[in-house]
């Protein structure tokens, strides 16, 4: 199931998951995500984009918060939607779920017609670049160094 999450009441299950999904953070930001992370997901947007414009999407095998996504629209430009992040429980990952989610992310995009769904990947995620080519992503030519965490990051599109 997919469903939309709550601050409130899933607080707790998005903390958790980005815990057990903490070898992205090391490999992002060198070190296991916090409660720093957990109010990001809920509250984050990439400027210009409008946090209230959001979707912060749970994946759920039956009542365990498998995975989550959040996805802006109106980034980079209007008729536009960036997947800010979509995140698996390492153990449930390589299984398809991953696939599933997107698809459901697309279709939920193409509702509140965007024609493009971007994303950036981290050079050093060469696992998660592969995934998003097989999903149908391609490089924008657009990239850009991240000084904060020391990364290059690569943008890449699927249109709708």
């Amino acid at each position: 199931m997919i469903r939309a999450l709550d601050p409130a009441g899933d607080r707790a299950a998005v903390s958790a998951l980005l815990t057990e999904a903490q070898d992205y953070y090391h490999l992002w930001k060198g070190r296991a995500p916090g409660l720093e992370e957990v109010d990001d997901f809920f509250t984050g947007a990439p400027l210009p984009s409008d946090s209230a414009a959001t979707l912060r999407l749970g994946l759920f095998v039956g009542d365990r918060l498998i995975g989550l996504a959040e996805v802006f629209f109106g980034f980079p430009t209007a008729s536009d939607a960036y997947l800010g992040l979509m995140i698996l429980a390492p153990d449930t990952r390589s299984n398809g779920h991953g696939a599933r989610f997107l698809a459901q992310i697309e279709d939920r995009c193409r509702a509140a017609q965007a024609t493009s769904l971007y994303l950036a990947v981290l050079q050093a995620n060469p696992r998660g670049a592969a995934f998003w080519a097989r999903m149908g992503f391609v490089p924008t030519g657009i990239s850009r160094d991240d000084t904060e965490y020391g990364h290059t990051l690569h943008r890449l599109v699927k249109p709708l």
